[in-house]
């Protein structure tokens, strides 16, 4: 354990340089990712309405087994985060060394970011847009909207209270930070605000603005899941599980909401 730590102390004191080489390859892949898959999406055919229906059904189904499934990987993890388990140590030695080397003024950058996705946006955005959509009578925009933000809520703070993990021990005043802290809600938060305005933005956009619009929300949700590490408001694991815990739940919504929009647009059209 003691080299993995050491590693972990190693990665913290570079760790803006470690942030910036990560930004950049989690950009890269995603815009690989991206061409690719509109590579294929383009060669598919539509899905005929039955198989539309079976497609709505299965991804809801793998959305909430993912969901479970992470659940049954977190509840194999409190020996591991308490103190003295393996993911504390090293999430310990990564925070201590970025509160020794980090400089304060990097810090207020990251405390900038950090402010996007706080409790008070989530809820202003969540409500706002929410409104915004119903009345532009975007039911179904309106309604996936709000059973994101409203899921990615509940289900973070379900976690929290399950999990009970103590915050980091922070050295500066720059930001307030309460209750427990695994899993994230600010990088959970962060994926669902950035990936549901990208969802916005693809669907309201012509084609070339969609890889654009992908790529600042995966650097954006990045930025702010990794700023709460920086602030030492977070131990790293708190983040990991925040996306991923962010990703599951938008996965599931946007799915469903494609596949009901991909019904009602076939039905309209064979009802002319």
């Amino acid at each position: 354990m003691s080299v993995d730590v050491d590693l972990a102390a190693r990665i913290g004191a570079h760790a803006v340089a470690v942030f910036g080489a990560l930004l950049v390859a989690l950009v890269t892949a995603t815009g690989v990712g991206w061409l690719a898959l509109q590579h294929l999406v383009i060669r598919r055919r539509r899905l005929p309405e039955h198989a539309a229906t079976r497609a709505l059904l299965a991804t809801l189904a793998l959305g909430f087994v993912a969901i479970l499934g992470a659940g049954v990987v977190f509840a194999s993890l409190p020996a591991a985060i308490v103190d003295g388990g393996r993911v504390a140590a090293l999430d310990q030695a990564l925070t201590a060394a970025i509160r020794t080397h980090v400089p304060i003024a990097v810090l207020r950058g990251f405390a900038v970011f950090t402010l996007v996705a706080n409790s008070l946006t989530q809820w202003s955005i969540g409500i706002a847009g929410t409104l915004w959509l119903a009345w532009r009578r975007e039911r179904l925009l309106a309604w996936t909207w709000a059973v994101a933000f409203a899921g990615n809520g509940v289900l973070t703070r379900l976690l929290k209270a399950i999990f009970e993990r103590a915050r980091p021990e922070r050295e500066h005043d720059l930001l307030g930070a309460t209750g427990w802290s695994f899993p994230s809600g600010h990088s959970s938060g962060a994926v669902v605000i950035c990936g549901m305005l990208a969802y916005l933005g693809l669907r309201w956009t012509r084609p070339a603005w969609h890889l654009p619009i992908v790529l600042a929300a995966t650097a954006l949700a990045f930025t702010i899941g990794c700023s709460r590490v920086f602030l030492q408001v977070h131990y790293a694991s708190d983040v990991l599980a925040g996306f991923a815990l962010g990703a599951a739940w938008l996965a599931v919504c946007v799915g469903a909401a494609e596949v009901i929009r991909t019904r009602h647009e076939r039905r309209a059209a064979r009802d002319q």
